[in-house]
């Protein structure tokens, strides 16, 4: 996709979202269920991906650990936002290559540390970018995707959350 398509595609929408705020506002979703031998199967749309146990906390290895997830959907924001902002600002990418690694302490997870916190205590992103541009091309096309990344701004600045419960039959 080149530059002039991509801004006739988000053109009228930029439009009708400056013009009407709410219709900018929309409620993703995603939902599993719970299956045998500690696992959840979620429904990704595309295809459906069990989760289960890191071999870290007691699993096999053989299901897909949430953590690796949470930093595959960063890894595939991050992409789509990379190369959504080096269309619309004109910036050749060849090739490009995002990373993410994340570095948790599984003792929190697991209850053997109260004082060890649940979850990420760092995530490194990473781009490989192969491309004639100038370094200063390049700084702005980082510093844009950050700025635009939904995930990336997720995990760096937080978000509010809440659980419930609905009681019955599935």
């Amino acid at each position: 996709m080149d530059a002039d398509t991509l801004k006739k595609l988000q053109a009228p929408l930029k439009e009708k979202y400056r013009h009407d705020p709410a219709a900018a506002v929309i409620t993703l979703k995603a939902q599993g269920r719970i299956g045998e031998h500690i696992s959840c199967k979620v429904d990704t749309g595309r295809m459906l991906v069990e989760a289960g146990l890191h071999p870290a906390t007691g699993g096999n290895g053989l299901l897909a650990c949430s953590g690796d997830l949470l930093l595959e959907a960063l890894v595939a924001c991050a992409g789509v936002t990379l190369s959504a902002v080096a269309t619309a600002i004109g910036i050749p990418v060849k090739d490009a290559l995002v990373k993410a690694e994340g570095e948790l302490d599984f003792r929190g997870t697991l209850g053997v540390s109260k004082e060890v916190p649940v979850g990420f205590r760092a995530i490194r992103l990473q781009f490989i970018i192969d491309s004639e541009a100038t370094p200063e091309q390049l700084d702005t096309l980082i510093r844009l995707t950050e700025r635009y990344c939904v995930v990336y701004q997720t995990l760096r600045g937080g978000t509010e959350m809440g659980c419930g419960i609905v009681r019955g039959p599935i």
